[in-house]
This record gives C-alpha cells, structure tokens and sequence, in this order.
C-alpha cells in the first residue's frame, strides 16, 4: 500500500523549472515502502528476542513467584512449564508451581505484546511519513534504493564467505584432532583402512588412506574420464562443426538433460544393468573368475555417462568462442574440414576444453550414490577394474552414519577425509578457472 500511494504521488509530480523528475515514481515508491518496513521489522525482531526476558521479570516479580525453589535448574523448569503452560504448547504441566505461575506469564507477555506491536505500527507510520514527506520532483529516490540494494547484495555476499570459512574452520579443527591421535604419515601414506575394527582402541595401521586415494583416482580420474572424454569432445565437434541447426537445437538440450538426472537414478542403473552386464562379460568372455557384482568398472562408466554433458558443454563454448576467421582462414588454405578441426580449431580451444575436463574430475571425485550401489565399500588396493573398491565419500558417509560419537578417531577420520577431498578438488577447481581465464583472455 505504501508502494503503491508513494508511487501514484510521485506520477503527479511536475518540476516548477519544466525539467524531468530525478527518478522514477517506482522508486520513490520503493523508497517509502522500505523506510516503512525495514526500521519496524528491525524493531520487531529485537523486541522479540528482548521480550522474553523482560516477561520472565516480571513474572518473577510476582508474589506467586516468591514460592520458587531457590535451585536455579528447577525455577528454569518450572518457569518453562508455566511459559508453555501459557501460550498454549503445553496442556498439563509436571510440577504443580507451573500453573500458579500461568496468569502471570499470560498478564505479562500481553502487556509487553502491545507494547511490541504498538511501538512497531509507530515506528512504520513514523519512517513511512519521514519518507513520504520526502516525495519531491528533484529527490534521488533511485541513488537511495540502489544504495540498499548494494547493501543488502554485500550483506547476502559476507554470509556465503562467512559460511565457507566457517565449514573450512570446522573441518580443519577436527582434522588436527584427528592427527593428535594418528600420525598424518600414517594416514596419507598407509595402505590398511579398516576403521571399523578401532572401536575399542585407536590402531594406527587401519587409518592408511592410500586404498581410499587410489579408489577415487581409479574411478573419478581414470575410467570415467576415459568415457567422458571421448564422447563429450566428439559430441561437441559434431554439434558444433556437422550439426544442421535443427539437429543441434534438438540434440544438445536433450544431452544436457544427463546432467539433471538425480545420482540415485544412474545408482539404479549402474547397479542392476551395468554391473551384472560387466561381471557377466569379465567371468564368461574374459575369463575372469574373480569379477565382481560390485566392481569399479561399473561405476566408472556410469559416472563417465553422468559427467558427459560437463565435458561436452565446456567444449561446445570453447569450440564456438574459436573466432571464425581461423576456420575460415584455414578452409581458404585448402586444408578439409576434419584437417581444420584437428589442426586449427582444437588446439584453439585447448585451454576451455582442458578446463572443462578438470571441474568433470572435481565433479566425479564428489561422487557417492554412484560408488555405493555399483564399486562397493572394500577399501581394495587393487588396479583390477573388475574388483569391489571403494571411494573417499563414500567412506565418509560410512563412517558418519548412525549414532556415532564425535570423539573417537574412526568418526575424525571423515574430516581429515573431507579435508583431503576438499583441498584436491579445490586445487582442480583453481587450475581449471586459470585455464578457462587464459582462454577468456585470448579470444575475447
């Protein structure tokens, strides 16, 4: 409502100088509109976190108060019954002082309700009017919102920095409590992981994280890139290079689409087509007796068909942002067009296509549904694909599911884990944005 009066005053308004009015009637109409809500909810919110206290003191002050136990545990106790007793969450209270404290608790947070929301009517009406008042043809009604606009988008820019280094900080103070009690040496360089087996005392050697490293280079790195490579760059040459327009407007949407599937999705399909598929070739064409339902073959490739849409998308930018000129320039030489991919237009967009390959693997190495219905959860030190292996997230999930106590070395594995996985994807993420910032920087 204040909005709209504020506006519609500001629409009739004509400069006496015959000049343009500074800002638009929307904006003045903003501008009151926040000096009416933004003082009053400021105020509504302190008072609701100063009114409790003051209730609570002025129950206290009351002569069926005086009857209290002088334990500090037991008056909060009482005093809470009576509270919810009260407003009502609460039917029947379990020391009988509670109830002679209710009228008490309902005179006191009536009183200080009125008192809250008559003092919020006023202090809107009162920023509303100050706002309105201010209403005039040469007011920079625009400079003021944008000024709150900026503001509230820097406020909303500090709680996700806030929020990083705070999920930063917590993962790396429980990292060092973790290496008070186990060795680093130990955990980054050993070759044993069974947690499981340190419920009764803390075993250095079943914290050697190498199986767990190696599961998740073997898996995210290695045999999903090898699917996701190929594929995703050979998607991008043709639709960018071969496609008609209407092939390519049909079919990259639709490839896109892998990268909306949920995880569990392609779990399901790893699980009960791939594995079984692979198992079956490696035991009856291969002759591997020792193949595996669950095996890292399974996962891999399904991971490398959910990661295809990264890889292909970055190569598709980087191939089209290749300035025409170089394409042209080589057709005109008389190279063919398969010479001018190769030769010209790929190694053009190497550093885009690199870039993309690198957030896949950070994207791949994050990875868990997918390795917990198709790798298993063996901590293998094995470079057979056809085998149960076993990844850093998915031991992380592992070790915090169920009701596990934060003070034994098995559950502080998980952040030293997190810790691992988070300064290695990180890396890739940093390596990958210097590459594509070189890229931007070339053909801008």
């Amino acid at each position: 409502m204040a909005w709209f009066v504020a506006r519609m005053r500001a629409a009739h308004l004509r400069p006496t100088d015959g000049t343009r009015p500074h800002s638009l009637p929307g904006y003045h109409g903003w501008y009151v509109a926040l000096w009416l809500a933004v003082p009053a909810l400021a105020f509504l919110a302190v008072w609701s976190v100063v009114m409790p206290g003051l209730v609570e003191q002025a129950v206290l002050s009351t002569s069926a108060a005086q009857q209290l136990p002088v334990s500090e545990i037991e008056r909060t106790a009482i005093l809470g019954e009576a509270q919810a007793l009260a407003d009502g969450s609460l039917r029947a209270a379990f020391n009988s002082e509670a109830e002679a404290l209710v009228p008490a608790f309902q005179e006191a947070s009536g009183f200080y309700g009125v008192i809250g929301i008559v003092a919020t009517i006023l202090l809107a009406f009162a920023g509303g009017a100050f706002a309105f008042l201010r209403v005039r043809p040469d007011f920079r009604a625009r400079n003021r919102v944008e000024r709150v606009v900026m503001w509230v988008l820097l406020i909303a820019s500090l709680i996700a920095i806030l929020t990083t280094i705070g999920i930063v900080a917590s993962l790396l103070f429980e990292t060092m409590r973790f290496f008070e009690r186990i060795s680093p040496i130990e955990f980054i360089f050993g070759t044993h992981w069974s947690p499981q087996s340190t419920t009764f005392s803390d075993d250095p050697g079943s914290f050697g994280a190498i199986p767990l490293f190696w599961g998740t280079i073997l898996i995210g790195a290695i045999i999903a890139m090898i699917v996701a490579i190929p594929l995703g760059l050979m998607s991008a040459v043709y639709l960018t290079q071969y496609a008609p327009a209407r092939v390519r407007s049909i079919m990259k949407p639709v490839l896109e689409i892998l990268a909306g599937v949920p995880t569990v999705v392609y779990g399901y399909f790893a699980a009960l087509t791939v594995a079984p598929a692979v198992r079956d070739f490696a035991v009856n064409v291969l002759g591997v007796s020792s193949a595996s339902s669950e095996s890292a073959l399974a996962a891999g490739v399904v991971m490398g068909v959910m990661i295809i849409p990264f890889v292909s998308s970055m190569a598709d930018d980087s191939l089209a942002a290749v300035p025409g000129a170089m394409r042209d320039g080589s057709l005109a030489m008389g190279a063919t067009n398969s010479e001018t991919i190769k030769r010209v237009l790929i190694p053009a967009a190497l550093p885009g296509i690199v870039g993309g390959v690198l957030l896949a693997v950070s994207r791949a190495i994050g990875e868990t549904m997918i390795v917990v219905m198709a790798a298993g959860l063996a901590a293998n030190l094995t470079a057979n694909p056809f085998e149960s292996v076993t990844t850093v997230t998915v031991q992380i999930v592992q070790l915090l599911t169920g009701d596990q106590e934060f003070d034994s070395s098995k559950t502080l594995a998980a952040f030293a884990l997190g810790l691992v996985l988070f300064i290695v994807t990180l890396l890739l993420n940093i390596i990958a944005l210097s590459v594509v910032k070189r890229f931007r920087e070339a053909y801008e």
